[in-house]
């Protein structure tokens, strides 16, 4: 195996950005395959490498007390290109990591782009990749070609699973009425004023559940009416339907909130994040839909503040596939039927952006190592990383697997008697301090074995 052959990364996203850039940091060639412009996809809008879709957030940078925070920290550690171009384009989120998505997609591909080890060409790879292809990372996302999905599936003999995700709407700022809203983030978080806040009466939110509830939707086609959703990012109509007051204890929960002109508070508000460095747009958080385009022009109107909103971009849907991956993948993340296939990002059913990228990391490190002749080491279960490369190869039940966010759950106990009653509260702060340690150890390895 010549370490002059290229790797072949199949997707230009977060995750197969990141493969390309972490084998070309271990001084192995790669050719990055991306579709678009080609071939659209139902929710991209540009042509851009790590292209970001559904929302700018990469949700909280706490590194000590956020399971996703602490997974940023190990990536900036590991050299993740997705986060340092995440913190070149920060935008202000109170305690989120959150982006100017064309900033960030910009930098992603000037730094790809600008790499010598890297080859970007744009084309499709239709069907299995060819078999002179020695090493491919597939990190073609939840929205993998048909004709790339159809073969991975007649490899395997086992159906991709798949479920619905929706996408939020961004509104114009200036269109946004701040006579009605004020900004200031939940519990006064980051600089205490990162989002702007629409507040609903009581009254008013209870007609607004009404138009959601009534509003003209999406049809399904046939094949997609058994298709679930992924829990962690429903339509706004679906968590409606579960009850008149899931939204208010959902993302239109008023908690640590103060509207300065209501003494007694608001009965509900729905909040704005800032969606790019100008300040110009901002996106409904939690608004995920399937409302037809009319219709959230329409029942979107009647949030206070958003009477006259210019919507830059509509919320959707779309039909996402991943692998179960516990069945299908080996702990390098190979696929078991052909090991010469790797995949990496969303289709190995992590969900998020962080956890996407994350998994590309390690599967260019991966494909790095394999390509030096040396063994592959997976980090720590202990870490972020390792905690979510153990649950999609095989601590996840693969007669249930559903696409998995990173969170403290998915952690190894801490010692016996480490948390007492006393402190209770210096949990995740351990498992964090602990993953920290770990992943410093490995990295020293790996390092070493250098």
């Amino acid at each position: 195996m010549s370490l002059k052959e290229p790797v072949h990364v199949v997707g230009g996203g977060l995750a197969g950005s990141e493969a390309a850039w972490q084998l070309a940091r271990a001084g192995i060639p790669s050719v990055l395959h991306e579709m678009r412009p080609l071939r659209a996809t139902p929710a991209h809008v540009t042509a851009g490498l790590a292209e970001l879709v559904c929302s700018n957030s990469f949700r909280s940078d706490d590194a000590e007390n956020n399971a996703v925070g602490l997974l940023h920290e190990e990536m900036r550690r590991c050299g993740s290109l997705i986060l340092r171009a995440a913190d070149q384009s920060r935008v202000p989120a109170g305690g989120a990591l959150a982006v100017d998505r064309h900033g960030f997609s910009a930098a992603v591909e000037a730094a790809l782009i600008g790499e010598p080890l890297i080859e970007l060409r744009r084309e499709e790879i239709a069907g299995l990749p060819p078999a002179a292809w020695d090493s491919v990372i597939i990190a073609t996302g939840p929205l993998t070609s048909p004709s790339l999905a159809e073969a991975v599936r007649m490899l395997t003999g086992e159906d991709s699973l798949a479920f619905f995700d929706a996408i939020a709407p961004i509104v114009d700022r200036d269109s946004v009425d701040m006579e009605q809203a004020w900004m200031q983030s939940r519990y006064g978080k980051g600089d205490g004023s990162d989002y702007i806040n629409c507040p609903l009466d009581r009254p008013q939110y209870e007609a607004f559940i009404r138009a959601l509830l009534a509003g003209d939707k999406t049809e399904f086609h046939d094949w997609e009416k058994d298709t679930p959703y992924f829990e962690a990012c429903l339509p706004i109509e679906v968590m409606a339907a579960r009850g008149l007051d899931t939204l208010r204890w959902g993302p239109m929960k008023p908690v640590g909130l103060r509207d300065p002109r209501r003494p007694t508070g608001a009965y509900a508000v729905v909040q704005l994040r800032q969606d790019n460095a100008l300040g110009t747009l901002y996106n409904m958080v939690g608004f995920q839909t399937k409302l037809k385009h009319a219709e959230q022009k329409r029942i979107f109107r009647l949030i206070p503040g958003l009477e006259q909103a210019e919507f830059a971009r509509f919320g959707g849907l779309h039909r996402n596939t991943f692998l179960n991956s516990p069945r299908l993948l080996d702990r390098a993340l190979r696929l078991q039927a052909m090991p010469r296939l790797r995949f990496a990002g969303q289709v190995t059913g992590v969900e998020g952006y962080v956890e996407s990228a994350a998994i590309g990391l390690l599967a260019g490190r991966f494909a790095a190592a394999e390509r030096r002749g040396e063994a592959v080491v997976p980090p720590p279960p202990s870490t972020a990383l390792g905690a979510l490369l153990q649950h999609i190869t095989g601590g996840a039940d693969a007669k249930s697997f559903q696409p998995m966010n990173i969170n403290f759950g998915l952690f190894p106990p801490l010692p016996e008697g480490a948390v007492t009653r006393a402190n209770r509260g210096e949990r995740k702060p351990l498992l964090a301090r602990r993953a920290l340690n770990d992943l410093d150890g490995w990295l020293g390895a790996r390092a070493a074995a250098e």
